[in-house]
């Protein structure tokens, strides 16, 4: 019994890789605010509208807020570590507050993150697919092995 348990566990765990050896760099990465905007799909259709994302902020801020309408930098980090899964994954504070107020409104996070939005909508149609919440990193070749 236990050897069949340990046959079946080495058929689905990952190979190991001899010693030295790292393994391969990924190539297929997502954003902090990617995986934020994943979240915000309220629907469960793999797609996130910039409504879904606008209603997934608003709700995100106002746990932070605690009714006020404004937050703080610490605040901010306090969302972000949520959100972003780290206090200082970007969009970080001070490019949020577009007034350099020292203050951040729901208004500031919303038009950050509708410009983030823009610019991962690959097509403009105004929703993000998973596709377009990745990002290919291109490798330089393979530097293990002296590749070019």
């Amino acid at each position: 019994m236990i050897v069949a348990l340990a046959l079946a566990l080495q058929a689905v765990s990952p190979p190991l890789l001899p010693p030295g050896e790292r393994p391969a760099a990924a190539t297929v990465v997502v954003e902090p605010v990617g995986m934020m905007l994943a979240g915000f799909d309220a629907d469960g259709d793999a797609r996130t509208t910039r409504a879904e994302a606008e209603a997934g902020i608003a709700r995100g801020f106002a746990e932070v807020a605690k009714g006020q309408p404004t937050i703080g930098y610490i605040a901010y980090a306090d969302w972000a570590e949520r959100w972003l899964g780290d206090r200082a994954a970007l969009p970080g504070p001070f490019e949020v507050d577009r007034d350099n107020d020292n203050r951040i409104t729901l208004a500031e996070v919303q038009g950050r993150i509708a410009a983030i939005f823009a610019r991962i909508d690959r097509n403009g149609d105004g929703v993000l697919t998973r596709a377009e919440l990745l990002t290919i990193r291109a490798m330089p070749g393979d530097l293990r092995r002296g590749g070019r």
